[in-house]
């Protein structure tokens, strides 16, 4: 019986690697807030709070991000639970994190936020080749109407998708 080879080519291993590696996801914020500008930020993590990550543990749900008066980005809100292995050395559950980025991208967003009705929040928290990254946008907060807008708008598109594979699938069988 011959035994398959599950070894990975070196392009396979890269694409593997570079994969993004998804911890937590902001849902609500694309459904209360109209997403202008994206950007991906590296985030000054202790050891404790990396293998928490690593385990699948974190919660974007309450996280925002502000810009200070010295020109650094910092999150807040971001819970990622106390270790468990950890000893003395945990770390606190929603301190505030420092977020990596260039000064360009902290003057564009301090501008940004200056702005009445905008706003920094985290839509993502990923790994990419082993670096813990923050995908962060600046947004406008949606009125109640626009988030029924979006959803009645989003329903029509589905109903709309699923007409038009039924008709697909008469003309394919008759």
């Amino acid at each position: 019986m011959a035994r398959k080879n599950k070894t990975l080519s070196p392009e396979q291993a890269k694409a593997k690697a570079d994969a993004k590696q998804v911890v937590a996801r902001n849902k609500k914020a694309r459904h209360d807030y109209f997403i202008e500008d994206v950007f991906e930020a590296g985030l000054s993590l202790s050891g404790t709070e990396v293998k928490a990550l690593r385990m699948g543990r974190a919660s974007l749900a309450e996280s925002w991000v502000e810009v200070d008066d010295h020109l650094q980005a910092w999150a807040h809100g971001i819970n990622i639970p106390i270790y468990a292995m950890g000893s003395w050395t945990n770390h606190a559950p929603t301190r505030k994190r420092r977020l990596l980025l260039h000064k360009r991208e902290i003057e564009k967003l301090a501008r940004a936020v200056d702005r009445k009705g905008y706003t920094i929040v985290a839509l993502e928290l990923y790994f990419v080749r082993g670096l813990a990254k923050l995908e962060i946008a600046v947004a406008r907060g949606k009125q109640e109407w626009d988030k029924r807008e979006t959803l009645r708008r989003r329903e029509a598109d589905r109903e709309a998708e699923r007409a038009m594979s039924a008709v697909r699938r008469r003309e394919g069988l008759v």
